[in-house]
């Protein structure tokens, strides 16, 4: 029997995609799978989402990644290239990257290779990435005179705010956006999952969705079940051991926590060596083949401990609920950990087993 597992429910991953073309019905939709697919299995995911219009990534070695695994859609490189050889594998591999620095065009004037495809980015206030907003036409006008370049540039640009309904700084980046792309040729895009949920507008040619493609919000205050999505991973365990304890008892290192009354304890086989955050409080929800339980004590690298309660007929073997499903969704525990999903989501180790659930018909 193996230990932890998150189970990926590639129904739900299209479920999310359909509820993300609801939103947007006039935009193509560029699925960011970046980080291992925040954790769930990029090349899985890759292979799941057909329906999607482009896939992106972080970088140019994920993306040779999903083409060794025989991924033949467009794919975006959101980091670009940083010199000759990634632009030769760019052009190699039939890849589109994100142009966001003097020296990334610059490179492109001295080769010849560019790819499939490039995008433009404007940086409307996140200050990560992208052109000043003075320095934008000038970039397009040099990418648009290369000899190699196919097709006009997208346009693109990042929010930092959109997670907040009715944000100013959301709209001031839209229109930041809109005033120095217009007129230009090219499709644009700068919504990313906040942004197709709160700020329609902003959808435009392009979205480019992420963590709500996994069911989980990016919106604080509301989880995935609360705007219609489905979370995508389940993550579990199981139990090793039990025993009984005694009012007074102590469990974990440092002893912190201690039986107010008689329990039961289960011994689970996750740790923070599996994902399962350390700064997790004693009182964490979990379920416990199906039943609530609370985590007791500090998390250790392989193990958790949880008090199922005095009448508790959990046993050796019983499934570990860690997160997924409505009844205790990410959201909860990145909330109780004092962290995002995005986190939890991408901490989840290479050792945990990743199990594929089938699809279904395509979502559209």
């Amino acid at each position: 029997m193996s230990a932890a597992t998150a189970r990926i429910d590639t129904d739900a991953l299209r479920h999310n995609l359909g509820q993300i073309r609801n939103r947007a019905p006039a935009s193509k939709v560029m699925a960011v799978i970046k980080a291992n697919a925040y954790g769930h299995g990029m090349v899985p995911v890759a292979h799941a989402l057909t329906d999607v219009d482009s896939l992106a990534v972080a970088r140019i070695g994920e993306a040779i990644q999903l083409r060794a695994a025989g991924v033949a859609g467009p794919i975006v490189v959101l980091e670009g290239v940083r010199n000759a050889d990634e632009l030769g594998l760019a052009g190699q591999h039939g890849l589109e990257t994100v142009i966001h620095c003097p020296d990334q065009i610059m490179l492109l004037e001295q080769n010849s290779a560019s790819g499939a495809g490039l995008w433009l980015k404007l940086d409307t206030g996140m200050n990560r990435l992208g052109f000043a907003a003075e320095e934008f036409r000038d970039a397009h006008r040099r990418l648009v005179k290369l000899p190699s370049i196919g097709r006009n540039p997208g346009l693109m640009s990042h929010f930092s705010s959109a997670d907040v309904a009715g944000s100013a700084t959301s709209q001031a980046q839209l229109k930041k956006f809109l005033e120095t792309t217009a007129g230009l040729p090219g499709e644009r895009s700068i919504a990313n999952s906040a942004g197709i949920l709160n700020i329609p507008a902003s959808h435009l040619e392009w979205v480019r969705p992420g963590l709500c493609l996994y069911g989980v919000s990016p919106v604080a205050g509301k989880t995935g079940h609360d705007l219609g999505l489905r979370p995508v991973m389940r993550f579990s365990t199981w139990l090793v051991a039990t025993r009984n304890l005694v009012a007074g008892d102590t469990v974990g290192y440092g002893c912190r926590w201690r039986a107010a009354k008689p329990t039961r304890l289960g011994i689970a086989a996750c740790g923070y060596g599996d994902g399962y955050p350390w700064a997790l409080p004693e009182g964490t929800p979990l379920r416990v083949n199906g039943m609530h339980a609370r985590l007791a004590g500090r998390v250790s690298m392989d193990m958790i401990a949880i008090d199922l309660g005095a009448d508790s007929d959990a046993r050796i073997g019983h499934e570990v609920l860690l997160w997924g499903e409505t009844e205790l969704p990410v959201e909860e525990i990145a909330a109780a950990a004092q962290t995002i999903p995005y986190e939890l989501l991408c901490r989840v180790s290479e050792r945990v087993s990743r199990e594929i659930a089938a699809a279904r018909a395509p979502i559209r």
